[in-house]
């Protein structure tokens, strides 16, 4: 049977580097023709993309640990879809995959590039959030980077978000003493506490970091996951207890910014309290996708570690959804979908 394949996709380009925060002007949504599979590839349509803190980064034409988005070209990123054309015996029309080729409706992939994902075992976008990327991102940081063991109090900045979320409700099921959580609004502050079970979160907007953290963690921390950078950093290492850990996961606060920020002024702190200060990034840490999976998918399907996602429907929102997430509008991952 012949399969008629749509002609054209629509595509995001980014068309000029920014400076400072993106601004539309600076992208162009496209339409481009849809390629057919040939041998060892497939031809998905997707139906989520992701959009992801990570990204600003390759906006800009600098050296980093992934290639800067070419300008002109179709952007890339995290995507799950339907198999539309398939040129490799390892997938059929159908079938569901997690692919890297978003930021477009269809998209041609090297079958070797797109993994299966099951549909009926949870639903597609979580793939791309609480059982994809962001969440083994905050597993590993917590328990691999951050060497968390029982007992340990616990702050994350970002809290609300995709990672900061996960992050504290597995602090909270591996039997931290204590689990803080900072977010910029009230309704998010209480999300942290009446939903994913914090036992304390503060909004970082409405007084000063330091002193909210201090109040919130009065015996100190042990370890931070730090989402944001900034001030939210500086606030930890003074609470920070001897021989506390970090995972340094992002740094949102300073994505956009167009001077260099002021480093922590507290740094020599790390000295007497013998404080570890740790990078990273998932793709070091995919040993650890099973025993992820088998923990995450459990604590889903029993009820103890609770998500939320924000969705915007429709390709041509894919980058207000984005700029959405650098404002810090998203409750959760920030998700689109392709009706």
């Amino acid at each position: 049977m012949t399969v008629s394949l749509p002609e054209v996709s629509r595509e995001w380009h980014l068309t000029a580097r920014p400076h400072g925060w993106p601004q539309p002007d600076g992208f162009a949504l496209v339409e481009a023709p849809v390629r057919a599979p040939g041998e060892g590839e497939i031809l998905v349509r997707n139906v989520y993309l992701s959009v992801d803190p990570y990204m600003r980064g390759r906006m800009n034409d600098v050296k980093s640990y992934v290639p800067p988005f070419k300008l002109n070209q179709p952007m890339d990123g995290g995507a799950v879809g339907v198999v539309v054309a398939s040129g490799d015996d390892r997938f059929a029309p159908g079938d569901h995959v997690l692919h890297g080729l978003g930021w477009r409706e269809y998209a041609t992939v090297p079958a070797g590039h797109a993994t299966a994902v099951d549909p009926d075992l949870a639903p597609l976008s979580t793939y791309l959030g609480v059982l994809g990327m962001t969440g083994l991102t905050a597993y590993a940081g917590l328990l691999e980077v951050a060497s968390f063991k029982e007992g340990d109090a616990v702050f994350v900045s970002g809290a609300a978000g995709a990672v900061g979320s996960q992050v504290g409700q597995i602090a909270r099921l591996k039997g931290a003493s204590r689990v803080i959580g900072s977010a910029g609004s009230d309704e998010k502050v209480k999300l942290l506490v009446e939903e994913y079970g914090f036992d304390a979160a503060f909004n970082y907007k409405s007084a000063p970091v330091a002193a909210q953290l201090k109040e919130a963690a009065p015996d100190g921390i042990d370890v931070y996951f730090d989402n944001v950078g900034g001030e939210h950093l500086e606030a930890a290492l003074s609470s920070f207890n001897v021989h506390g850990r970090a995972a340094i996961c992002g740094m949102i606060a300073q994505y956009n910014a167009t001077e260099p920020p002021a480093a922590p002024r507290n740094l020599a702190l790390v000295i007497g309290k013998r404080l570890r200060l740790q990078g990273m990034l998932v793709g070091d840490h995919a040993a650890l996708r099973p025993a992820f999976v088998r923990d995450v998918a459990g604590w889903i399907r029993s009820g103890e570690l609770k998500y939320n996602e924000t969705v915007a429907e429709g390709v041509e929102n894919t980058l207000d959804a984005f700029l959405g997430v650098l404002r810090g509008d998203n409750t959760g991952k920030m998700i689109v979908h392709l009706p």
